[in-house]
């Protein structure tokens, strides 16, 4: 018997010594506990009658490796604990270790932790839809992206690219308050469902920096949503809509109602604009309308004295400007001293009469004032573009006249030969790098009479600034089906949308025209065909607006 306890024992310290090179005895292999790890059998611990063996087995000492080598070779390896007990094992034996390492944080896509300043370099040179879906990742990048400065930071840095946004889309009968947005950079188009004006139609669009002002329209008071004329509404009233936020909201209303006014925006010195001050209760005001009524207008004013008295006003009536004046500071430079102004003039009023009263908007004070009329005799405005700090507003009748912003009053430009045009397509004003362009609907032969082997063209002109007379630039591509086609200018470059019905269906294309380019061809390129309005009534020509914006 003693012979046999000293082998026993001898094989013991073999064990023991199996443990501290190894920490698990290849004895208890197939035996496992209910955490995972080794179980040695009862026989063992109880023949020794040591059960410290029993814990050192089950949880070495030193807890460094639970890899057992067999037959001499270090590949194979038998792992005595299951999958993530082996470094809970090794933290719970090594705390008092543990304590003084510092955690490193994983390496993993999302848990890299950089500084708000080099997050923001990079979140600034996104496309507009890529950031857009980096503000759902989470709170923090959706507040980082939405301030003030991150914007300034992205419109200085030219990270900013066009996009086209139409409206006013009239879809089985109803306005549907859709929004189509095409980006020009991927030519890519996206849609924005906006119900604050579903069934408002007529309105004009312009833009301010990163916002879209929606100004004027009207509704139909019988029949809402639909464009309905019989008995309407029309508004006075200005939505502003944020593309970057896709959201809305509402700015002062004008001081009168109308339905398509022309409109420019214009970055101006705010220390010297001058707003002209209009009487609002001189007598000699006139009104527009309507003769449904079954009056005459003789009866109304028979010696025309009204008009008498008011050509006498507009050549002597003094202009009182009025300064708006601003706290100035004295680290403050010229460039902040700027501010951005909107004008909106004629257009149709609450009578469906046409008007030739204008008004200034200014964001700062949200406060819209009124302007000095437009010349006698003018006409009705159909359009208008702001260059060179003067808004200039082309007539129906083929007359130009320009609105100094600064100084308060219209100035009537005699221009030379008037392009000839076909009367049922009006002319469109735009200006792009400081150049004033205008693009008009004309025959190529004969005197203006339809017949066969006459062409209509839409010819782009360009105003000589020195002299004032009108010379041909460039000649559309495609055929003038839309008589409402809309033109928007965005640096160097006219983007144009034209909507029209034929066969049964609605088309549209989005064409774009390089102003620096000229020499190079015709100028004029397709981005866009057949996008939009597949699914749109034919009204939509008539009713839609478009803007383009920088984002």
């Amino acid at each position: 018997m003693s012979q046999k306890l000293k082998r026993k024992s001898h094989k013991n310290e073999e064990g023991s010594k199996e443990d501290e090179t190894s920490g698990v005895s290849l004895r208890c292999l197939t035996l496992y506990g209910r955490g995972g790890g080794c179980k040695v059998g009862a026989d063992m611990c109880e023949e020794l009658g040591d059960p410290s063996i029993r814990r050192r087995s089950s949880a070495s000492e030193d807890g460094k490796s639970y890899n057992t080598t067999m037959c001499g070779k270090d590949d194979a390896t038998v792992n005595c604990f299951s999958h993530g007990m082996r470094e809970k094992f090794f933290r719970r034996n090594n705390r008092k270790f543990l304590t003084h390492i510092p955690v490193q944080p994983q390496s993993n896509g999302m848990n890299v932790i950089l500084p708000d300043d080099i997050l923001e370099m990079c979140l600034v040179r996104l496309p507009m839809a890529s950031l857009m879906n980096a503000r759902l990742v989470c709170k923090k990048w959706r507040n980082m992206t939405t301030t003030p400065r991150f914007m300034q930071i992205r419109r200085e840095g030219l990270f900013q690219t066009s996009w086209l946004f139409l409206f006013g889309f009239v879809k089985d009968g109803f306005c549907s308050g859709e929004i189509h947005a095409l980006d020009v950079s991927l030519n890519r188009w996206h849609k924005i469902d906006s119900p604050i004006i579903k069934g408002r139609f007529l309105f004009s669009v312009a833009t301010i920096k990163e916002d879209v002002y929606v100004v004027g329209g009207c509704s139909s008071l019988t029949n809402f949503g639909r464009v309905d004329r019989s008995s309407f509404k029309t508004h006075k009233g200005v939505l502003v809509f944020s593309p970057m936020t896709k959201s809305w909201r509402k700015s002062a209303s004008m001081k009168y109602a109308r339905s398509s006014p022309v409109l420019g925006t214009s970055e101006v010195n705010q220390d010297c604009l001058s707003l002209s001050r209009n009487q609002q209760n001189r007598s000699e005001r006139h009104f527009y309308r309507p003769r449904t009524g079954g009056v005459s207008d003789v009866y109304e004013d028979p010696h025309r004295l009204s008009v008498r008295r008011q050509s006498r006003h507009s050549l002597e009536e003094n202009v009182k400007p009025i300064k708006l004046v601003r706290q100035k500071n004295g680290s403050s430079s010229s460039k902040d001293n700027r501010m951005f102004v909107m004008i909106a003039v004629g257009g149709l009023g609450a009578w469906d009469e046409p008007l030739d009263s204008g008004e200034i908007y200014d964001p700062v004070s949200n406060k819209w004032s009124e302007i000095q009329r437009l010349p006698l005799d003018f006409g009705v405005a159909c359009s208008g573009a702001i260059c060179h700090g003067s808004f200039y507003v082309y007539s129906e009748t083929d007359k130009l006249a320009g609105y100094d912003i600064e100084k308060g009053y219209w100035v009537r430009i005699q221009t030379g030969p008037i392009p000839p045009r076909v009367h049922e397509y009006y002319p469109k004003v735009i200006t792009c790098k400081d150049r004033i362009f205008m693009l008009s609907v004309s025959w190529c032969e004969g005197d203006g009479e339809i017949g066969r082997r006459n062409k209509a063209v839409r010819k782009l002109w360009e105003m000589d600034l020195a002299c004032f007379a009108w010379k041909e630039v460039s000649v559309h591509p495609d055929a003038p089906m839309d008589w409402n086609a809309a033109f928007v200018c965005d640096g160097e470059f006219v983007f144009g949308v034209e909507m029209f019905k034929i066969f049964g269906q609605v088309l549209d294309f989005v064409t774009v025209f390089d102003a620096c380019g000229v020499g190079n061809g015709n100028g004029w390129s397709h981005i866009s065909r057949n996008r939009v309005a597949h699914d749109l009534d034919a009204s939509s020509c008539v009713t839609k607006s478009m803007a383009v914006v920088r984002l």
